[in-house]
């Protein structure tokens, strides 16, 4: 059992926060077998097809970040410094790692960090390079729908919180998570021990790829976090799309509110093609279309182009009952 001890400082210093690096660390873990119950399998196994036909070599990412480790190393996904970091921002914290923080790693990571201390700025660049390419194939295309996820879990989590403080805001946010006087009682299987905040507070941040563990970070050098599944987290890969409602057909045409309708997951044109009836080159017009009018982007895989909702249009489809 972890326990974090509050301080009334504490309490006014803890907030949410989305971390990208976070999602690539926890997702490349799925994909290296740490997802026995098969949550993610229809995210995973078209990332792997993928993955492998982009020739992408993930070893060293893979040999900081093992399934059955049961941490990861800190410099690998810090602390996020702002609620809504992109990944360029975490990118660059990452290839400006000091050198004394990776020499006093603890030792079972030191197989993937002797490589990278052996040559510091060259393969901190390297690996932050690996990390975007990976990023494209793996997270791109779903990252609209995994952010709205992480989102609505936050706003979620701000309602409790403001209808009965902290006691309802960790109440639900996972089993594993108890609150008690001031203290969050953490069931840990590999840590232990009573830790204080010291007026840091706790950054909590709602993870698509940790189910069903919480991950914690209590470094007295760093800001404490604390990652935990969000609500609803078994519908993230659900793939039912319904015909396009007439509201958003009247707005942008039948067939590309079909294809924005088609694309609850990433696909490519031919896909696209073959599921609407539409012809190919129908087909790529109308996601250029799209596309310039920023409701879908477009992501290299291999040799495939993989085209997938954006942000703004899963706001669109849900407000027009889609």
């Amino acid at each position: 059992m972890l326990e974090l001890e509050f301080t009334a400082e504490d309490m006014a210093r803890t907030r949410f926060a989305i971390s990208p690096l976070w999602e690539v660390v926890a997702g490349l873990r799925v994909l290296l077998g740490a997802d026995e119950q098969g949550l993610h399998r229809r995210w995973a196994e078209p990332v792997r097809a993928r993955i492998a036909a982009a020739k992408l070599d993930l070893t060293p990412l893979a040999a900081l970040v093992p399934p059955p480790s049961p941490s990861v190393p800190g410099f690998i996904c810090p602390p996020p410094t702002t609620p809504w970091p992109s990944l360029e921002v975490e990118l660059t914290a990452l290839r400006r790692t000091p050198r004394e923080l990776l020499r006093a790693l603890s030792p079972h990571a030191r197989p993937g960090v002797d490589a990278i201390l052996a040559d510091p700025d060259r393969r901190l660049g390297e690996l932050a390079d690996l990390i975007e390419a990976y990023w494209e194939i793996a997270m791109a295309p779903y990252w609209p729908r995994i952010r709205t996820l992480l989102e609505s879990d936050i706003l979620y989590r701000a309602r409790r919180f403001a209808e009965g403080g902290t006691r309802l805001l960790f109440d639900d946010l996972d089993p594993q998570l108890g609150w008690d006087d001031g203290t969050l009682q953490i069931a840990h299987r590999y840590v232990r021990g009573v830790h204080t905040l010291a007026g840091r507070g706790l950054i909590l941040v709602p993870s698509a790829f940790v189910w069903p563990r919480v991950f914690s970070t209590t470094d007295p050098a760093d800001l404490p976090v604390l990652r935990y599944p969000p609500r609803g987290i078994g519908t993230l890969w659900e793939t039912r799309p319904s015909p396009a409602s007439p509201a958003l057909a009247g707005v942008l045409g039948r067939s590309r509110a079909r294809l924005l309708t088609e694309l609850a997951a990433p696909a490519t044109t031919t896909d696209l093609a073959r599921r609407t009836g539409l012809t190919p080159g129908g087909t790529s017009q109308h996601l250029t279309a799209l596309r310039a009018s920023g409701l879908v982007t477009a992501h290299r895989a291999g040799r495939v182009v993989l085209y997938a909702r954006t942000r703004v249009a899963e706001e669109l489809l849900n407000g027009a009952g889609a």
